[in-house]
């Protein structure tokens, strides 16, 4: 049986979202503070979202893995 073949856990796509959600977050961190630094208050708000939504998704993958307990 092949990795793309077995079907994945709750946990594991809660491992998967948690980290999608930290890098998301840092994106939206590094966007922030690039715009604060230019001026461009379009970039920063985008950063800003980006870092909510990470949170968002990590916070998701969290649940998932609780609940793959």
């Amino acid at each position: 049986m092949d990795d793309r073949d077995r079907k994945k856990t709750l946990g594991e796509y809660g491992v998967e979202d948690s980290a999608k959600g930290k890098v998301d977050h840092a994106k939206g961190h590094l966007k922030d503070a690039v715009g604060g630094l230019t001026g461009d208050s379009s970039l920063q708000s985008e950063g800003k979202m980006d870092q909510v939504k990470g949170k968002v998704r990590d916070k998701i993958g969290e649940a998932e893995r609780k609940l793959d307990r």
